[in-house]
């Protein structure tokens, strides 16, 4: 090495013979170039990775002055909304002034933020000049509504977050209920209650289930951040009933409507329910030789009692128009809905009614609730079921189908369910064989 620098100092004196003393600089310049390709070769990489780095590492405030400005601290501050909250209490709280909430609510989609709902939360962005740049409206884990200062305005956009879908599968046999079995196979509430509206057109869950009966379920189950949270939709079931089985797979179509189907295709859905209310015990079923309770003379009882107690919402059992809705001393409170040319449905001692004459209405809306008016002897609902003006036993009677799927539909529909209905033969299978297998230990 010494005898290179010796060689380079010897070219370097003849160089600064042979140029103009003004171009000394450029002489020099020339020595460090090639002095410095002799030295950093030899250094490690690690030093210069520690170059790199402390470059990187340059504190803003030492940075040219556009930048540093285009970085601003703010401070954070979370409130969650509470019952009997408002826009102005929670503001108040996270020190923001009237103006903030009046500045906000005025922008494009401000007003949306009145409609808060106790769980929610929001998130102030504060700057160190107490201007407030950002509200965050968390409505849930998946939805976040953010309005951003810009411009001395405000402007929305709204965040969403898929979660990370798994299958779960549960399955269990009836003792008792259903409600009971579900909990022993650890199936959420949630889902008790979808699996009884699933199959709730074809199986009566009060009067029909045996012991014995039994049930598999596949659902979602949905994660955030590896945090589990409410359960999804049904995705395929079975549910065997005295010896019939019925299976259940959901669909949305191309509308983006979701509903349950059989295999074949045709709906879950019948074109009524077959009870106008959830909670009951029947009173006085459907018997044309029925002595009246008051009048205690033998007339017929057109219809079926259900027991329940006062206010027990009351709904209608398939979608139609409402063709009475009024009160005599009679039926008390009463509501007739006409479905069509064929099917006319009555709801009579009502305490309350909760639509009018003329009105349309949906499968399962509120028409009223239970009451004890009319010649009534306690809280009830009396519901008659009549085809084409003649009454039917609203229990036993064959219900309409809903529309099966369109013709359009039919492949997708296939394509679609076909995976999920193997998914379910298939858990179903496991679980037998490893029964079976525990059996057979038991044995030997």
């Amino acid at each position: 090495m010494p005898k290179q620098i010796n060689q380079i100092a010897k070219y370097v004196s003849q160089v600064f013979e042979e140029i103009p003393k003004r171009s000394i600089f450029v002489a020099l310049g020339l020595v460090m170039v090639i002095l410095t390709s002799l030295y950093l070769p030899n250094k490690s990489k690690d030093y210069q990775y520690k170059l790199l780095a402390e470059e990187i590492a340059v504190p803003i405030a030492s940075r040219p002055l556009e930048l540093a400005d285009s970085v601003e601290s703010l401070s954070w501050h979370l409130e969650r909304v509470g019952n009997g909250d408002n826009l102005s209490m929670i503001f108040q709280r996270a020190n923001l002034s009237a103006k903030d909430v009046y500045e906000v609510t005025s922008s494009p989609d401000g007003e949306t933020l009145k409609n808060l709902y106790p769980g929610e939360s929001l998130r102030f962005a504060v700057n160190k000049n107490g201007t407030l740049k950002q509200v965050h409206w968390i409505k849930s884990k998946l939805e976040t509504h953010v309005f951003s200062l810009s411009d001395q305005k405000y402007t929305m956009d709204i965040r969403l977050r898929k979660p990370e879908i798994v299958t779960g599968y549960r399955e269990g046999v009836i003792q008792d209920s259903l409600y009971l079995a579900g909990k022993k196979a650890n199936l959420p509430d949630k889902l008790i209650m979808e699996l009884a509206n699933i199959f709730g057109w074809d199986i009566d869950f009060v009067f029909d289930i045996r012991p014995g009966d039994s049930f598999s379920v596949l659902f979602e189950d949905r994660f955030i951040d590896g945090e589990k949270l409410l359960e999804g939709n049904i995705i395929a079931a079975s549910f065997t009933n005295r010896k019939k089985t019925y299976q259940a797979v959901r669909y949305t179509d191309k509308s983006g409507q979701s509903s349950y189907y059989t295999p074949e295709g045709l709906s879950m859905r019948k074109a009524f329910l077959r009870t106008p209310l959830d909670i009951f015990r029947i009173s006085s079923g459907f018997n044309l030789r029925r002595k009246h309770p008051i009048h205690k003379k033998i007339k017929a009882h057109r219809g079926v009692d259900y027991a329940a107690p006062k206010g027990t919402p009351v709904y209608a059992t398939g979608a139609g128009k409402v063709v009475g809705s009024g009160y005599n001393k009679y039926n008390g409170n009463f509501v007739f809905i006409q479905h069509g040319q064929t099917y006319t449905t009555k709801y009579l001692h009502l305490d309350g009614r909760k639509v009018r004459k003329g009105q349309t209405v949906k499968q399962r809306q509120l028409i009223g609730s239970v009451g004890s008016t009319g010649y009534s002897t306690g809280n009830h609902l009396h519901y008659e079921f009549l085809v084409n003006g003649v009454h039917r036993n609203p229990r036993t009677v064959e219900l309409p189908q809903a529309k099966p799927i369109s013709g359009t539909e039919k492949i997708n529909f296939k394509k679609t369910t076909k995976p999920m209905l193997a998914k379910l033969a298939k858990y179903q299978t496991k679980t037998q064989l490893a029964s079976l297998q525990i059996d057979n230990s038991n044995a030997l």
